[in-house]
């Protein structure tokens, strides 16, 4: 059985999800290093498309699932306040100081 790791979603507060430590910890590490420090930042699709081909391919062969984690992740860095969203339609993201 694989490790597991809480995280939060910034959309329910005090609320935890048990997920994969490995794979959410890949995809973090690539979140934040392809996110923008200034707003108005990149959209979540970009954001995907950014991601995708930095994954390690046996945890995601041909990119497989990576939107969903990618959301995990961005959900979790929000509620952490690490990330932020553009104060302006339509979603973009980026990096907090």
């Amino acid at each position: 059985m694989a490790d597991k790791i809480e995280i939060e979603n910034v959309g329910q507060p005090g609320k935890t999800y048990r997920v994969d430590a490995t794979k959410f910890a890949a995809v973090r590490e690539v979140v934040l290093a392809v996110l923008p420090s200034q707003a108005p930042g990149i959209s979540v699709s970009e954001l995907i498309a950014a991601v995708k081909p930095k994954l390690p391919q046996d945890l995601f062969p041909g990119g497989e699932k990576a939107g969903w984690w990618v959301k995990a992740v961005q959900l979790d860095l929000e509620a952490k306040g690490i990330i932020a969203l553009a104060a302006k339609p339509p979603v973009r993201l980026y990096l907090l100081d």
